[in-house]
């Protein structure tokens, strides 16, 4: 069986009867004023590429603009398969929604490993990652000297998450954790609390660092106590141990994993969740647990961070230079989890004083 011959822009220009730089010219869209082609020639050549079915050559079109419409994602963790309960699946979901609305095809990058094999990196000896136009940069901790390079050598990427600077401006689309804590932190308040703690790092990735940001803004800003109580894995006793030891009556858990695991720590121990310790998720809700507990926090615009992170970085592609950097709102979560703090116990008369 003879292979059919793929059809050329040479091809349409003789078919149409016009030059192969008019076809040229109506595939690219160029309707500018120094380019002017008749409507009907325009119309009969756009026939001719439906009737044919042709499709341009994505090299040739690379050529021509520099660009091969193709978008990497690096991954600095395994984030396939991905199911809709997945943390990775929604920004995946956005970056490929957008992505065929800008017309570009996705190319995904997993197989750069650093010296030792640890963990994933952007370069090597082996790096493939200028196979495309620009990419997309998607873990909860980013590589700093990954980053540093990418701006040195000015490559087009986008962060998905909010960087830090790493040698000059990175370019991000982040989720505003601070404002949404500090939300969270006001409502708290509004309530009625005076001691809060926050249970989690507080410092490492800058999601946890802003979180943290944000506890401590609104604490200040409100004059109420709040506690630093750092998690380490099975501590989760201990942490109830200085919270309650600091009269805690508001918890701020920075994993939606510790929250759960509090909450459940809490009530082995006898104490009712909300009604004698509020507990508060600084992420995406975990699904209603024992008891129907339903968590009050925030939900963070995964989807949303994904789709706008490709425009951007289409938008950095098609200007040529600069950092965009950009926060899109949290949603707060009602939950069930946080209502007014106990009553404070009334002291006892002791004997010979007046009631």
């Amino acid at each position: 069986m003879t292979a059919r011959r793929r059809l050329t822009q040479h091809d349409i220009a003789r078919i149409a009867g016009v030059s192969q730089t008019t076809v040229s010219l109506v595939l690219n869209n160029r309707t500018d004023a120094e380019v002017r082609i008749a409507r009907e020639t325009r119309e009969r050549v756009l026939r001719v590429i439906a009737e044919t079915g042709y499709v341009a050559d994505p090299v040739a079109r690379r050529l021509a603009d520099r660009r091969n419409r193709i978008l990497g994602v690096f991954t600095y963790e395994a984030v396939f398969p991905s199911t809709g309960a997945d943390f990775y699946h929604p920004f995946l979901v956005g970056i490929e929604e957008c992505a065929e609305e800008v017309g570009s095809d996705l190319l995904l990058f997993t197989s750069a490993r650093s010296a030792d094999g640890a963990k994933r990196r952007i370069f090597n000896e082996d790096s493939r990652v200028r196979l495309a136009d620009g990419c997309l940069l998607l873990g909860r901790s980013v590589d700093r000297t990954d980053l540093a390079r990418l701006v040195s050598e000015g490559l087009p990427f986008v962060s998905v998450g909010r960087r830090d600077d790493a040698g000059g401006p990175v370019p991000y689309v982040g989720a505003d954790y601070p404002a949404a804590v500090r939300a969270l932190v006001d409502r708290a308040v509004t309530l009625g609390h005076r001691r809060l703690g926050y249970a989690g790092a507080g410092v490492g990735a800058e999601s946890q660092a802003d979180r943290f940001r944000g506890f401590r803004e609104a604490t200040a800003a409100a004059g109420v106590h709040g506690v630093h109580v750092p998690v380490t894995e099975g501590g989760h006793g201990r942490v109830l141990d200085e919270l309650a030891a600091d009269r805690v009556t508001a918890v701020f858990a920075e994993d939606p994993a510790d929250a759960v695991t509090i909450a459940w720590a809490a009530e082995e121990r006898g104490l009712a969740i909300p009604g004698e310790l509020s507990v508060i998720s600084l992420g995406t809700p975990a699904p209603p647990g024992r008891a129907g507990l339903e968590f009050t926090g925030f939900g963070i615009p995964r989807r949303q961070m994904g789709h706008r992170s490709v425009q951007v970085l289409t938008e950095l592609l098609e200007r040529g230079h600069g950092a965009p950097q950009e926060v899109l709102p949290c949603e707060l979560v009602a939950g069930n989890t946080l209502t007014p703090p106990p009553p404070t116990p009334t002291p006892t008369p002791t004997q010979g004083e007046s009631s």
